[in-house]
């Protein structure tokens, strides 16, 4: 497990991973893997497509996995494992795919060692940006085919029970997009399994119930690759009665072949079950202060602190000028431990209040 750092000016996750001598380490959160010689400090972090290539290069190339910047003493790593989304077992032809490599803001293309399934080998590297690219088809129908994901989110404070439900390539870069944005609106991730089968670009897909739903903007979902750092596309599915179980399906709209099936089952969306725990407010935030400052959305609770008369509103407003959550959250927390136990119980009863999900979790996993 590497250690998380997040940079609170540029509002950005870096990994740092200690290898403590010669072997082969794969990141368990990023998928990125190293072959190394001895023992070294590795730096990596999410970087963006969308950023780096130029529109030429989008015309003949699509990503095929995330880009990362990696920063790590040169002649050490004899490996980079640079993880991908295409589908191998489909006969695919893998001379179409290239490893960029940026370098004063001109891309270079090598060709990877070997690829297997879920990353592409690149021996004796040198390291900036890199990121597996493939080669666009434009003598066939469809593109290659892609491992994929289907995400739901539950939206907690919307209107009866709404879900937004979204259809990406195996990106973890695209899905931790996903999930900050989905935290901001206070969502909770739905878990449910992946479609049958591998996907293709440029594919519609169709999504519809077994049972009465509304489902907009329209039941169509274009299977595509965009950037982190754009608007992942999503359906809003709105429920306004719950039953026992309700189905949803996704199908091809080209042939009508249907592509993935679950069940949304009201124990999905029950309230959450709290740890049994006789904790205080004060030791919840002892405890939990370093996942309190990285994932906390406490722009919501703010009103409800100062009508508390936890915060002041000068307090308030200079919390709601600051550029990151992550710098939000530390003023914040510093601020409440600063007043003393009864501003920390109010606190930890007014976060339990409007985020319970998260408080379950975080007592949960403890």
């Amino acid at each position: 497990m590497p250690e998380i750092i997040q940079e609170a000016l540029k509002h950005r996750t870096m990994y740092q991973a200690h290898l403590p001598g010669a072997g082969v380490f794969q990141c368990s959160i990023t998928g990125l893997g190293f072959k190394v010689k001895s023992a070294v400090t590795v730096t990596y972090r999410y970087a963006t497509w969308s950023r780096h290539l130029s529109k030429a290069d989008e015309e003949m190339w699509v990503p095929a996995g995330p880009l990362f910047h990696i920063k790590v003493q040169p002649r050490v790593v004899q490996e980079v494992h640079l993880p991908h989304f295409i589908c191998l077992a489909e006969d695919v032809d893998t001379s179409l795919c290239s490893i960029a490599h940026f370098k004063s803001e001109k891309m270079i293309l090598e060709r990877p060692t070997r690829v297997v399934a879920f990353f592409a080998v690149l021996r004796n590297p040198s390291f900036s940006l890199l990121g597996m690219l493939w080669r666009k088809l434009r003598s066939t129908l469809n593109s290659f085919p892609m491992h994929s994901l289907v995400l739901i989110y539950q939206q907690l404070r919307a209107a009866n029970t709404t879900f937004h439900l979204y259809l990406i390539p195996d990106d973890n870069s695209v899905k931790q997009a996903i999930e900050n944005q989905e935290k901001d609106w206070n969502s909770k991730l739905i878990p449910k399994p992946p479609p049958f089968s591998p996907l293709f670009f440029g594919c519609i897909y169709r999504v519809t119930s077994t049972d009465l739903v509304v489902i907009t903007p329209e039941a169509h979902l274009p299977f595509c690759y965009k950037s982190p750092k754009e608007q992942q596309l999503f359906v809003e599915i709105y429920i306004k009665n719950m039953a026992e179980e309700i189905g949803l399906l996704m199908t091809n709209t080209r042939d009508n072949t249907e592509v993935w099936r679950a069940s949304l089952r009201s124990g999905d969306i029950n309230p959450p079950a709290f740890g049994s725990t006789n904790m205080s407010g004060g030791a919840f935030l002892k405890k939990h202060k370093a996942k309190l400052c990285s994932r906390m959305r406490q722009l919501t609770i703010l009103p409800h602190l100062r009508t508390a008369n936890v915060i002041n509103s000068d307090e308030e407003e200079e919390l709601r000028g600051q550029n990151t959550s992550v710098t939000r959250n530390l003023i914040l927390l510093d601020l409440i431990e600063k007043k003393g136990l009864e501003a920390q119980e109010q606190f930890y009863q007014i976060l339990r209040l409007k985020d319970p999900y998260f408080v379950a979790d975080l007592e949960n996993s403890s």
